[in-house]
């Protein structure tokens, strides 16, 4: 051994004991803390004998990291499902409701009965089409013939409201 050669400096115990502490704590953390994981593998990757001498390691900062990766897109896929539900429960559920509200209207105004179907205008158009009635009415009007000026007017006016009553129906 020359002369001039570095001595190499022997190491101390107390040194040697707290690195190894903080070796034992970064198999401790980085399963836990993906950014400590990120930073020793790179530390790891940058010297190869210290990869070497700590593979363990290094295989827990990628198992890690692969796990980190996999919770990041389950929260994503998780995230995308509840945006999309909340949307079409707060969203598109209020605006079909609206759009279905607003046909509902032209939807009851269909409902509503006709106008031309008024009951007392097809009981008439039934009586007068009777035999019966139509005797009854010839009767009567023969009566009212004979009988005073004020009854035939009220006959007259009773005749001019059936007319009526057939043409509106």
């Amino acid at each position: 051994m020359p002369l001039n050669a570095p001595r190499a400096k022997p190491r101390r115990a107390s040194i040697a004991t707290e690195e190894d502490r903080a070796w034992v704590s970064f198999y401790q953390r980085v399963g836990k803390d993906p950014a400590i994981a990120a930073e020793v593998m790179a530390q790891l990757e940058a010297d190869a004998q210290m990869k070497r001498d700590h593979l363990a390691l290094y295989l827990c900062c990628r198992e890690s990291l692969r796990l980190h990766q996999a919770r990041e897109a389950r929260n994503q896929r998780i995230g995308h499902f509840v945006r999309w539900l909340l949307g079409g429960f707060f969203i598109r559920l209020p605006k079909a409701l609206r759009r279905a509200l607003g046909r509902s209207g032209d939807i009851a105004v269909a409902c509503l009965p006709e106008q031309g179907a008024e009951p007392a205008s097809a009981k008439v158009r039934r009586l007068s089409a009777d035999p019966k009635v139509r005797a009854a009415r010839t009767a009567f009007k023969s009566q009212a013939g004979t009988e005073t000026p004020a009854t035939a007017a009220a006959a007259a006016a009773a005749d001019t409201s059936l007319q009526v009553a057939r043409a509106g129906g």
